[in-house]
């Protein structure tokens, strides 16, 4: 059985992971083709760039907030939102027209979940 808090440290892991990627786009990684609808193989140009920084600002953020702990009315709210914005990101890449784009369905919809119970459950 998987504590409450041990919930909340797979959902950081989960969403620092997708951070790191968005990190790694940002600073040029060659990885387009698997990101933002595939359209761009190797680098991303300059506006995605920013918006991946951006992605992985808010991601990191979300983590943290899932890692913390605590229950408050606010916390859930902020796991349940990410938590749905993760569900449409499921459809999203399982959409893509880029086969490794494709592959981020089952990190998100696990993401997803992760969060989900997170915000559902109580640690001290």
């Amino acid at each position: 059985c998987v504590t409450a808090k041990g919930v909340g440290a797979l959902a950081a892991g989960v969403l620092g992971g997708v951070a790191a990627f968005q990190v790694a786009l940002a600073a040029g990684a060659p990885w387009g083709a698997a990101a933002w609808g595939g359209r761009h193989r190797g680098t991303l140009p300059d506006p995605l760039r920013i918006a991946s920084a951006g992605s992985a600002v808010a991601l990191t953020a979300i983590a943290l907030v899932a890692w913390s702990g605590g229950h408050s009315p606010a916390r859930g709210r902020v796991l349940r939102g990410a938590s749905l914005y993760l569900a449409m990101g499921t459809i999203a890449n399982g959409a893509s027209p880029s086969r490794i784009e494709r592959l981020w369905s089952p990190v998100n919809a696990a993401g997803a979940v992760l969060l989900w119970r997170t915000a559902a459950t109580r640690t001290v």
